[in-house]
């Protein structure tokens, strides 16, 4: 208990946790731009007839042509986050409104997604405004130290993806048939200089047991200050390698970007020194001479509030990965349980789901177009997806015993394949699936792989 007491009341520099602040603002905003740009809020979220929803969160829904408005309250947060203004507000915000859309359509779940929100809940509770903020020049007041263990919380959140995403290698799929990486380098053999190496069969094993190992160490790495700098070099090399290899957006750069907290507080300082030169010779410069009272340590008003909030949303964090044991079969295949749990890039799944609507006053049936109802990008998802498939159904049931004044049967010809293996049946074809009910139990009507998959 004294060594827990101990810990509590050590204090850190706080400009570690402002450099951090500053950097999540900036690419949260880049990104939400980007995103707005490219035009794919139109594309993912309005174009769309039919979205798909997180079990529990079915009344989240898309705002029409108010998710616009949506997208902008985000990237003013973001802004507003990186300049330190109004934090507490601007952090708030942007947490629920990112979360929000991310769960309008789970035909868009990634990971990183899902890290860039609860990241944002846990900087909801930490005092990453204490110095070099707006709200610093307006209150009159900044902040040296801070408590050690906010800055050490956000290092145990990247480490828990690190470990977990290795653990999650930890199959013989990836460590011994080197897929999915042999299927998806494979590809990529018109890479310059690259592409000739991508074909070779030694090349996919040592990606495979390279990006394990690396998922395993690079949380040691990081944390130990003699290796620090070798560590954060075989971050940028692993994420810019990923960056040109897959097309995962603005992950590579957000992961390279976080990882800095794990550096010690002289380098935070002299980040901040840097940046402090370049606004005041372009921008504010009687703006950033204004007086400051400087406090030596940044407390709690109610600090033991806020740590038993943080212990239930790390005992969440540790605990949710492994909720898939409550489910049997192979996890790759049934994926009950999959999201959340930090399982990156692990499957290769290619799936065909032909819907048969029957009328049960006279046993006629047709099949359905997916084209009439969902995007390519949504077929394709929801092809291999029992959760989706079972939503699908529910929605063309629902669309033509309206549509045609009858009770309706619905049922499915779907067949995947799972990391290269031969296509086999995911879902049974004898089940009526709208009178199936979405829930958290084992869904009886998935067939298992009839294959073993070990590992974690």
């Amino acid at each position: 208990m004294s060594l827990i007491n101990s810990y509590f009341k050590q204090v850190e520099s706080s400009s570690i946790l402002v450099v951090f602040r500053i950097c999540f603002g900036f690419l949260m905003f880049i990104s939400l731009l980007r995103f707005w740009f490219k035009g794919w809020i139109d594309e993912l979220y309005l174009q769309p007839m039919l979205h798909f929803h997180y079990y529990g969160f079915e009344w989240v829904e898309v705002l029409g042509d108010y998710t616009y408005f949506l997208f902008l309250i985000c990237i003013i947060s973001s802004l507003f986050i990186c300049i330190g203004f109004k934090y507490q507000v601007s952090i708030i915000s942007f947490f629920l409104s990112f979360s929000y859309i991310e769960l309008m359509d789970k035909t868009m779940y990634l990971n990183h997604y899902y890290f860039i929100s609860i990241l944002s809940f846990l900087l909801i509770f930490l005092p990453a405004n204490t110095s070099f903020s707006i709200d610093n020049l307006i209150n009159g007041k900044s902040y040296k130290k801070i408590p050690k263990w906010t800055i050490d919380s956000i290092k145990l959140l990247i480490s828990i993806v690190y470990i977990y995403a290795a653990l999650s290698k930890l199959n013989s799929d990836w460590l011994f048939e080197a897929v999915p990486l042999k299927i998806w380098l494979t590809s990529k053999y018109d890479l310059p200089i690259l592409g000739s190496f991508l074909t070779k069969e030694w090349v996919h094993y040592l990606m495979s047991w390279g990006g394990m190992l690396y998922d395993l160490i690079i949380p040691f790495l990081l944390l130990y200050h003699r290796t620090r700098v070798f560590g954060f070099l075989l971050v940028i090399v692993f994420h810019l390698l990923t960056k040109i290899l897959f097309p995962i957006g603005m992950f590579p750069y957000i992961m390279i970007f976080v990882t800095l907290i794990f550096f010690s507080s002289s380098f935070h300082d002299k980040v901040l020194d840097y940046i402090y030169k370049i606004i005041r010779y372009f921008f504010f410069h009687r703006v950033i001479n204004t007086k400051v009272e400087i406090i030596e340590l940044f407390k709690y008003r109610f600090q033991k509030i806020v740590l038993g909030i943080i212990v239930l949303f790390f005992f969440l964090q540790i605990f949710i990965p492994f909720r898939y044991i409550f489910y049997p079969g192979e996890l790759l295949w049934h994926e009950q349980g999959y999201r959340f749990s930090w399982r990156v890039m692990l499957v290769e799944k290619i799936g065909i789901a032909n819907f048969k609507i029957v009328n049960t006053k006279d046993d006629s049936f047709f099949y359905v177009n997916n084209c009439d109802f969902l995007t390519p990008f949504q077929e394709k998802q929801m092809s291999f997806q029992p959760d989706m498939i079972l939503e699908y159904a529910h929605f063309l049931g629902d669309f033509y015993s309206t549509d045609r004044n009858n009770e309706v049967e619905v049922f499915v010809d779907n067949y995947v394949s799972l990391n290269g293996r031969k296509s086999r049946m995911l879902v049974s074809d004898t089940v009526n699936l709208y009178k199936e009910k979405q829930s958290l139990k084992n869904k009886k009507w998935i067939i298992s792989l009839q294959d073993e998959i070990q590992g974690f």
